[in-house]
């Protein structure tokens, strides 16, 4: 897709399946929905422009359609996939529909939008069984989609989708431009400062930013979000420099070895702690093994940092890298939420918050007992054998 001063949408869908109980195909469907999102305006002028491979140009001899698509999926600023369950048609390996999806999810899970219109039937001939992998793979990615009925629906949930997409990406952008850059501005006011000041400065973001989260509360100092319907500590730190510095990366230390201390916060309802630590600067997977202290652990890299949870022990750590300035320790710790959000991470991050927190009451309950003094005993024996 060419570059644009509109607002780019690709609509994906199969073309010559036709929309459940009616005759009408779906390429005849994303026809009208072109001319109607490109017929909205904003202050007076067209914003929109669709992207449907049945304008497509041809293009260079080198290129073919699954490349065109692929191109078109990641130039387009808002993606709206109407899926029936098809994965579409292959060179050999998953559909087509799997791979523009599959594709916008890797490279921007907040510009695509889910429309389901129910699953076809599956089978155990070659494309049955890459529409079951198509359909598995849109039930694993836990995408909000209730099933939609008519044509109408269609097109209502389609405006609703691009009024919320425009809405939430253009707050997104706003976030990512206010961080400015790191030689100036409140970047250059954080590097001025020490350690004990730096630190100081972006736990008090942090907690701020977790306050201003609806459903926060504070108790006793500690600070509680809701997950998943669940109360889970959430417990912030600060590393006011890079972490190949040690004198900054033992300010946080591993933190989780304390959690026991916090048994007392938490009640069979809640969860946690999940650590959440603001990193001065970059955060790689190896920095993040190495602190963790062993590898057998689920490492995620995402845009906000490194994500860390420990099936075992049920140990959970998030990264929030470049925190440099206020501006991107809130949109880092804002892009946490939202991933969370967008790979139904969420559910997990309070199972495991639940499982932390009976094992930290364990530990607690068994360094609590009373420890028996053994010295008057043992004077005693002496005494009787002298």
């Amino acid at each position: 897709m060419a570059k644009s001063s509109k607002i780019r949408i690709m609509i994906s869908s199969r073309c010559n399946d036709t929309f459940p109980g009616t005759s009408r195909k779906l390429s005849q469907i994303r026809e009208e929905l072109k001319t109607e999102i490109e017929s909205f305006s904003i202050a007076g002028k067209p914003a929109f422009e669709v992207w449907i491979n049945e304008h497509t140009p041809p293009q260079g001899g080198t290129w073919d359609s699954w490349d065109t698509c692929m191109q078109a999926v990641k130039d387009c600023d808002i993606f709206l996939a109407i899926s029936n369950g098809n994965a579409g048609w292959t060179e050999g390996g998953i559909g087509i529909c799997h791979a523009e999806l599959m594709t916008a999810l890797s490279s921007a899970p907040a510009k695509v939008r889910l429309f389901s219109i129910g699953n076809i039937a599956v089978n155990e001939t070659p494309s049955g069984k890459r529409n079951k992998d198509f359909q598995d793979y849109v039930r694993k990615q836990s995408l909000f989609s209730p099933e939609i009925k008519s044509i109408d629906q269609l097109k209502d949930r389609i405006n609703d989708a691009l009024f919320d997409a425009v809405l939430r990406l253009t707050q997104a952008g706003v976030q990512q431009a206010s961080k400015g850059k790191f030689h100036a501005g409140d970047a250059l006011d954080w590097s001025r400062l020490s350690f004990d000041d730096r630190q100081a400065e972006m736990l008090a973001v942090l907690k701020k930013e977790l306050m201003d989260r609806p459903q926060t509360i504070e108790a006793e100092d500690q600070i509680f979000i809701y997950l998943d319907n669940t109360k889970i500590l959430v417990c912030p730190h600060a590393i006011p420099a890079a972490l190949t510095i040690g004198a900054a990366k033992e300010r946080v230390g591993q933190p989780f070895l304390k959690d026991y201390l916090l048994a007392q916060h938490l009640d069979k309802k809640s969860g946690g702690p999940v650590h959440i630590i603001a990193c001065h600067k970059s955060i790689t997977e190896s920095q993040a093994t190495k602190l963790l202290g062993f590898p057998d652990a689920t490492f995620v890299t995402a845009p906000f940092g490194v994500f860390v949870a420990d099936p075992i022990q049920k140990v959970q750590l998030a990264f929030i890298a470049n925190c440099r300035d206020s501006s991107s320790t809130k949109h880092g710790l804002q892009r946490f939420f939202a991933w969370i959000e967008q790979t139904n991470e969420e559910a997990l991050i309070s199972q495991r918050g639940q499982a932390r927190a009976r094992i930290c009451k364990a530990i607690s309950d068994e360094n609590s007992e009373e420890v028996v003094d053994f010295k008057p005993l043992q004077k005693a024996i002496k005494q009787k054998r002298k």
